[in-house]
């Protein structure tokens, strides 16, 4: 199976073109953009680190 580092550096390079590419048509539009995706990465980012330290029975998780 593929490494969890190979695939989060395939989605930061899509997403990087992405960006790119917005950014060729309007500038302003790929600033937005890259806060909401920010945003997002570090949602993501903080559940996974809630869902660990619920498994380990530590402070965290849903309330």
């Amino acid at each position: 199976m593929v490494n969890d580092g190979v695939l989060l550096a395939l989605e930061c390079g899509f997403l990087l073109m992405l960006l790119v590419g917005v950014a060729l048509i309007y500038v302003p539009a790929a600033f937005i953009l890259a806060g909401v995706l920010g945003v997002v990465v570090v949602e993501r980012a903080m559940a996974q680190k809630r869902a660990v330290e619920g498994r380990r029975g530590g402070e965290g998780g849903e309330r």
